[in-house]
């Protein structure tokens, strides 16, 4: 059966590397992340780190990206299936402010 598609953001990355990016939206709800769509909307290289783990958080161990860039006007995607429990965030930022902006696609099921 498939998940109900949801979109997040797009949304602004700050230089706070603890902002959470996704929020789970409940216990009952499972998804699945399937694209990660960054646009660097500046004509500058911009760097972005993410973390999956626990809210506004980056502990070590959890990076997924750590200072990667994104070329001037241009983009980044990474197509995945990932799943997202109830317990983990999206969290991270920006090394230059406002200039990435993240959209991300997931599946939505309920439990």
């Amino acid at each position: 059966m498939a998940g109900t598609p949801k979109r997040v953001g797009p949304l602004a990355l700050t230089t706070t590397l603890t902002t959470n990016v996704y929020v789970p939206p409940s216990s009952l709800i499972g998804e699945i992340l399937r694209h990660i769509h960054i646009a660097n909307k500046t004509g500058t290289a911009a760097t972005f780190t993410l973390y999956l783990g626990a809210t506004g958080a980056n502990a070590a161990g959890t990076e997924l990206w750590v200072a990667k860039n994104v070329a001037a006007n241009d983009a980044f995607d990474f197509y995945c299936a990932i799943e997202l429990l109830s317990t983990d965030f999206l969290v991270g930022g920006s090394g230059t402010a406002t200039a990435l902006t993240i959209t991300m696609a997931l599946d939505q099921y309920v439990l």
